[in-house]
C-alpha cells in the first residue's frame, strides 16, 4: 500500500524524476518548490515521508527539518536529496533530525531503493504480506482481507475494505485524496471525484464510524478525510429503586 510523500525541490526536471520515482514504486508525490509552500502544507495535511532539498530560495531545508522535527510525528521519515556533498553539511542534518541522505545526481533506482528501506523502518505495518492492523475494537487482517469489531466480522467490498484499512492505519492523521487515490485506486481517479466520497460514505455506515460508538470520520476541507477515535463512558448499572416501606440509610428514624 502507497504512502504519501511530499518533496522540497526547485528544480524543475529533478521534481518531475523524483514524482515518477514514488509513482513507480506505488507512491503519491506532491511536490514544493519553497519552504514556506511546504511548511503551509505540513500543518494542514499529514505525510508520511519528506524529501528535501537544502538549497531552496527563503526558508532552507534545514529550516523545514528543524520545524518538521519539533512539531511533527517523530517517525515521519526524512531524506535529503540535495546537491551540497560536503561532509558537514551531512553530518549536520543527520544529527539534526535526517534519516538518510542522498547527494544528487538523482539515480532512480536508489531513491526507490532508499524510500523504500526508509518505509520499511518507519511503517513495517504498511508492508502487504501479512499486515494487521489493530485500533480500539476493529482489527483489520490484510492477507485475509478481513475486519471484525469485537470478534464480529462486517462484511466490505475489496475497495471499500482497502479504503477502511488506510483510515484506520493512520487513525488520527489526515489521510489526503491523492493518498487514496493511490492506494485504493491507482492512479486512474481524479483527486476530487465523488467515487471517494461514495466510498467513505459506506465505510462510515458499515462500520458503524459515529459519535455514539467512539468513532469519527470527518473530512478536511479540500485535502481529504480524518478518523479518530476516542473511548465512549459504558453506562453504569441501572440504580434500583428500594420497594415501598423498605428501611434505608435515608430513612429518618423516629
Amino acid at each position: 500500500m502507497g504512502i504519501t510523500i511530499a518533496s522540497l525541490e526547485d528544480d524543475l526536471s529533478d521534481a518531475a524524476l523524483i514524482r515518477e520515482t514514488a509513482a513507480a514504486a506505488g507512491h503519491a508525490c506532491t511536490t514544493f518548490t519553497r519552504g514556506c509552500q511546504m511548511l503551509r502544507a505540513l500543518r494542514a495535511t499529514g505525510y508520511d515521508m519528506l524529501l528535501i532539498e537544502w538549497n531552496v530560495a527563503g526558508v532552507s531545508g534545514r529550516d523545514v527539518l528543524a520545524w518538521a522535527r519539533a512539531h511533527l510525528d517523530p517517525r515521519l521519515p526524512v531524506m535529503f536529496v540535495t546537491v551540497r556533498d560536503a561532509e558537514d553539511d551531512i553530518v549536520d542534518v543527520l544529527m539534526a533530525g535526517a534519516d538518510d541522505y542522498m547527494v544528487k545526481p538523482i539515480r532512480p533506482a536508489e531513491l526507490m531503493a532508499r524510500i523504500h528501506a526508509l518505509v520499511r523502518r518507519a511503517y513495517p505495518e504498511s508492508l502487504p504480506v501479512g499486515s494487521i492492523v489493530t485500533r480500539g475494537a476493529f482489527v483489520f487482517d490484510g492477507a485475509a482481507r478481513m475486519v471484525t469489531r469485537k470478534g464480529v466480522e462486517i462484511l466490505l467490498t475489496p475497495k471499500e475494505f482497502d479504503l477502511a484499512m488506510l483510515l484506520f492505519r493512520y487513525e488520527g492523521r489526515v489521510v489526503s485524496r491523492e493518498h487514496m487515490v493511490a492506494a485504493v485506486w491507482g492512479h486512474d481517479l481524479a483527486p476530487m471525484s465523488r467515487t471517494i466520497d461514495t466510498h467513505i460514505s459506506r465505510v462510515r455506515t458499515k462500520l458503524g464510524l459515529v459519535a455514539s460508538r467512539g468513532a469519527r470520520l470527518a473530512p478536511v476541507f479540500t485535502h481529504g478525510y480524518r478518523l479518530e477515535l476516542f473511548d465512549v463512558a459504558e453506562p453504569g448499572p441501572a440504580t434500583k429503586k428500594a420497594p415501598e416501606g423498605a428501611f434505608s440509610v435515608n430513612t429518618p428514624i423516629e
